[in-house]
């Protein structure tokens, strides 16, 4: 399977060493908006103008968009889907059917497979959430991130006029963890889940008063929640914010019985060192499945909902149920 990296960024880095342990992956190059001759990458994979893309179109099978989700993928992602199969990771759930129906008639129009929402939540948690609500019907489901480096909401975070620099921490609520975990079934807002933390390096003049006014009340990022913003220097984003860590849980809490006497409770956690290489091995994974399903023929806009899990193995059927089931 061939692919190309639509943006070099840390989610771009990140695809390039996923497609590493893939033996069956083979990186085209990579397609930055930069100009090639200051883009250096980590393996010596080639780099071309995204202007170029087009030329490459033979020569791709899978195109893996790696923008954010605040500007970048709404347009990049239906845009790229009419001439190729593409895996995004845009992430601003609410807006998720939206962006579907878009990347849908793109696709379906060109006869190539997109998959939107790719990575772990959306992606891995989304699955999670339906299995366990599948399973046990009657119950309460919950979904708890961090602490940890939120990549959406740190870059919506940076498009704000006077910010230069941006990181966003998503912090479970732990009495709400707590109650949940006991089998309490408590009904919780979103601002009773979680709480935000945003450290800001401005630009010198800029208004530390609209820049946090903007992110408090920016709709789909952090209006519903308790948000906490910090200025910071850009010394101290290096020292105390370089790594970008993540991970969380997701919670579902079910009756069964006649008399629904038995309390069950699945949980499914990730702890990550790297939230952007672990994103990007989830991408090189669905990009391997969207290569299978155009080959079968299937096209248009799909989500993980949609994805057999063996076609985002390389090994066989029979080698998945010798050495798997």
């Amino acid at each position: 399977m061939k692919i190309a990296i639509y943006g070099y960024g840390n989610i771009g880095r990140g695809v390039e060493s996923a497609a590493l342990q893939n033996e069956d992956v083979e990186i085209v190059g990579v397609f930055s908006r930069r100009n090639p001759s200051t883009v250096s990458t980590r393996t010596g994979i080639k780099v071309f103008p995204a202007s170029d893309i087009e030329k490459y179109k033979d020569e791709i099978d899978v195109l893996i968009i790696c923008g954010g989700s605040a500007t970048d993928l709404p347009v990049m992602t239906p845009a790229l889907a009419a001439n190729f199969n593409v895996v995004d990771s845009f992430d601003t759930h609410a807006r998720i059917p939206e962006h579907f129906a878009k990347v849908d008639a793109a696709s379906k129009k060109a006869g190539t497979t997109a998959l939107i929402s790719c990575g772990w939540d959306p992606g891995m948690f989304s699955l999670n959430r339906l299995l366990a609500k599948t399973f046990l019907r009657e119950g309460a489901d919950y979904t708890f991130w961090g602490r940890g480096v939120s990549q959406g909401h740190s870059d919506a975070v940076r498009r704000i006029e006077g910010v230069v620099d941006a990181r966003q921490y998503t912090v479970p609520v732990e009495q709400a963890l707590e109650d949940v975990r006991a089998g309490k079934m408590p009904e919780l807002t979103t601002r009773q889940k979680h709480t935000r933390e945003v450290f800001v390096v401005a630009a010198e003049g800029a208004d530390h008063a609209a820049i946090e006014n903007a992110i408090k009340t920016m709709p789909n990022y952090f209006d519903e929640y308790d948000t906490t913003v910090t200025f910071i220097t850009a010394e101290e984003m290096k020292r105390d914010h370089s790594e970008l860590p993540h991970g969380g849980m997701v919670i579902r809490t079910g009756r069964t019985g006649l008399d629904k006497e038995h309390v069950n409770t699945i949980e499914y956690k990730l702890t990550l060192d790297s939230n952007p290489e672990f994103t990007a091995c989830v991408l090189v994974a669905f990009a391997r499945a969207v290569y299978k399903m155009n080959k079968r023929g299937d096209c248009g806009c799909k989500t993980v909902f949609d994805v057999a899990p063996a076609d985002l193995s390389p090994l066989s059927g029979e080698e998945l149920r010798k050495t798997m089931l």
